[in-house]
């Protein structure tokens, strides 16, 4: 039928990582260091292909579960803010805004090139992870991608990513 929408929801469980954050707001305002047990889901919009799929749940269970991986039991950082300062050695990183100041083992540390590491972006930089394997699938013609990360019990981001036709 011409009018219908098909979508596809993962969400399992496993899909989760702890991690610790802090975000700043209202230009001078920085939250202390603090964590969360982030749980995640992803559906995906498009037609049924000739297997009557929209996109096998298998692979994108995996590949988010990849994702979510790299970013369980780390510090999430973000690289682009404009006055969080993160310098990056070998061995540590250093994170600096205004008078504070935090020193972190460089494997504890996941930097983020997002402004802030609040969910609505870490939703849109897991979105953006997830598309390649999305955009390459060869059976898939997905045309929306939507991630969503809670932060605490019933608090989600949202994202949806548009690809292109």
């Amino acid at each position: 039928m011409p009018n219908e929408t098909w979508k596809v929801r993962v969400t399992k469980d496993h899909l989760v990582f702890s991690a610790a954050h802090f975000i700043t707001f209202k230009g001078n305002i920085c939250e202390r260091l603090h964590g969360h047990n982030w749980r995640t889901a992803v559906e995906l919009t498009g037609p049924l292909d000739r297997n009557s799929y929209v996109f096998d749940f298998i692979a994108l269970r995996d590949t988010l579960q990849e994702i979510v991986n790299e970013l369980d039991h780390h510090v999430l950082l973000p690289t682009k803010h404009p006055t969080i300062k993160v310098n990056e050695s070998e061995r540590e990183v250093e994170v600096t805004f205004e008078d504070r100041r935090w020193v972190f083992p460089r494997e504890d540390c996941v930097l983020l090139p997002v402004e802030n590491t609040t969910a609505e972006l870490i939703a849109r930089w897991i979105g953006e992870r997830l598309r390649p394997t999305v955009e390459n699938h060869d059976e898939a013609d997905v045309s929306m991608i939507q991630i969503e990360v809670e932060e605490n019990f019933g608090q989600w981001a949202i994202c949806q990513i548009p690809l292109s036709e």
